[in-house]
């Protein structure tokens, strides 16, 4: 067998309007429209297409869960600095800002959940070793990296 690429992937979601708003409004992903009466609603990050799916009841999802799993997100460095203060102004809890210096993607990670607890990051792969670390109120305050 050989797969030749990535259709969509899905996230569960506890109610599709407040994480279409999320996605598109405040992450910025381009809103496709929803899939008919199937409670799924389609957004597009790069070539990537994201399906938003209502889940048949809305399950709560810890603060701390027990897996790593998590969607991430790459952009440029102004970009990920603009996103960390867009976050931070519509009152999104960041969880966790990481510089990883070792491993299979280096860069900055920002970790944060959507409106339905899934985990998520924003990460600039532009961030290399030795750069600055700004913090997240650091960066707020407009200290960069560059």
């Amino acid at each position: 067998m050989k797969i030749e690429g990535v259709t969509h992937w899905s996230i569960p979601v506890n109610d599709l309007a407040e994480s279409e708003h999320f996605y598109a409004d405040i992450l910025g992903l381009e809103h496709r429209g929803r899939l008919g009466d199937s409670g799924m609603a389609c957004v597009r990050a790069g070539d990537h297409n994201i399906l938003l799916c209502q889940r048949s009841k809305a399950a709560a999802i810890p603060d701390k869960p027990d897996s790593p799993a998590h969607h991430s997100f790459h952009m440029s460095s102004v970009e990920w600095e603009k996103g960390v203060r867009t976050l931070a102004d519509n009152k999104v809890p960041i969880k966790e800002l990481v510089y990883r210096e070792q491993g299979f993607f280096l860069g900055r990670e920002l970790y944060f959940q959507d409106p339905s607890g899934n985990q998520l990051e924003l990460r600039d792969p532009n961030w290399k070793p030795g750069m600055p670390k700004p913090s997240v109120e650091e960066i707020l305050a407009g200290v960069t990296a560059a």
